[in-house]
């Protein structure tokens, strides 16, 4: 378990050096993040994994040899403490469920921001899960879809149909706003530019509306909106 008095130790695996420098980059901005080392495939995971044992892999989904989806499921069988976040280009929700299926603790999408990096590495190195906004609406959308067809799939996942309201009993009428845009997939900076608001403003909404909920990330605040009928998944 991840000792919150320490940094957070990462590894990164990806095939394109410049991608990797960028991560690098970014996650330097963190006083609480050590890069312990990278690697260019999956064959290179696991020798890392045994030299530093890191708290978090950033690992690349598509690598010569093997790929990512292999090599967490290798690295989740042996350290099964290892927090793996794979990173992809893809939206679709068929990889994010192979994916989670391999043991990994997120997915990000590599035309992610900043911020989105930083916070997902945050809740992962921490023990939570982090998928990617814009692919939590497409996984969302799909499982809504499922329900709609078959109400025993809807007993199943846990939706059911609902009056839209607002939430207005425990949130703000602005963090409902940013709340639906959280629904909508879109990302801190994204939602900045929506309301016309700062990204550290919409940083401090979003941490306001998980406590009161008492969720421990985006995606949890997201479906339990959805169970409540509190946003509208368009």
């Amino acid at each position: 378990m991840f000792n919150k008095d320490r940094n957070i130790r990462i590894v990164i695996i990806d095939d394109h050096q410049l991608f990797r420098e960028g991560v690098k980059r970014i996650l330097a901005m963190e006083d609480n993040f050590d890069v312990v080392a990278e690697g260019e495939d999956g064959e290179q995971a696991l020798a890392l994994v045994e030299e530093h044992r890191p708290d978090v892999i950033l690992m690349d989904i598509n690598m010569p040899k093997v790929n990512g989806m292999e090599a967490t499921r290798d690295l989740i069988q042996k350290y099964p403490d290892v927090k793996v976040l794979i990173l992809s280009i893809h939206d679709d929700e068929s990889y994010v469920t192979h994916v989670l299926k391999t043991g990994a603790a997120g997915y990000l999408l590599k035309e992610m921001d900043a911020d989105a990096l930083i916070q997902a590495v945050k809740v992962v190195g921490e023990g939570g899960a982090y998928i990617h906004p814009k692919v939590t609406h497409n996984l969302i959308k799909d499982y809504r879809r499922l329900a709609n067809e078959d109400e025993t799939d809807a007993s199943e996942i846990g939706f059911r149909e609902v009056e839209y309201r607002k939430p207005l009993h425990i949130l703000t009428r602005r963090e409902c706003e940013v709340l639906q845009l959280m629904t909508d997939g879109y990302s801190n900076r994204m939602i900045g530019e929506a309301l016309y608001i700062s990204e550290k403003t919409v940083k401090n909404h979003v941490s306001n509306i998980l406590q009161k909920m008492s969720v421990n990330d985006r995606t949890q605040a997201v479906v339990e909106s959805i169970k409540n009928g509190w946003v509208m998944v368009r």
